[in-house]
């Protein structure tokens, strides 16, 4: 059996089944991952939504959770690039040398903005769903890819190679 990995998977909450289907994509193709990211019940994300929960209690989880992780897998969707939780946890990731792969939802084919701390941060960005793409990128050979597929050009910046 193949060794397991922690993973923190960075995702807008209304994409949570995306979340299922990258975890049950890898552990067909025999990739067994641990997530640590935070899922909240709907009382809870009401909670969430209403700002009943303090912003440093929240990013004080998310740090630990983040910590605890190998890499930060990044879903990256339509409107992803305009959730600045998803751009704190990618910028916290980094701060804490973790590797950062995104990863296109499932279904995306059209070029959509990526979140601004993935495109300086991230280790590899890749097409959504294709196991041995994402596989690969979270054992840390870079790739970089548009939604369709095609290759795309590495963007230097801030990227670390593990």
């Amino acid at each position: 059996m193949p060794e397991t990995k922690n993973v923190f998977i960075s995702h807008h909450y209304k994409d949570d089944t995306d979340v299922d289907k990258l975890t049950d994509l890898l552990r067909k193709n025999g990739y067994n991952i641990r997530n640590s990211s935070i899922r909240a019940k709907p009382a809870n994300q009401e909670r969430l939504d209403k700002g009943l929960v303090k912003d440093e209690v929240i990013k004080r989880l998310l740090r630990m959770k983040i910590s605890w992780a190998g890499s930060v897998i990044v879903i990256v969707g339509k409107e992803t690039h305009k959730r600045p939780w998803v751009n704190w946890e990618i910028e916290q990731a980094h701060r804490q040398g973790k590797k950062i792969v995104g990863i296109y939802e499932s279904g995306l084919k059209d070029k959509v903005d990526l979140p601004p701390a993935l495109e300086k941060y991230g280790t590899s960005q890749v097409v959504g769903w294709d196991s041995e793409s994402i596989i690969s990128a979270i054992e840390g050979e870079p790739s970089f890819q548009n939604p369709d597929g095609t290759p795309s050009a590495r963007k230097d910046g801030s990227h670390i190679k593990c």
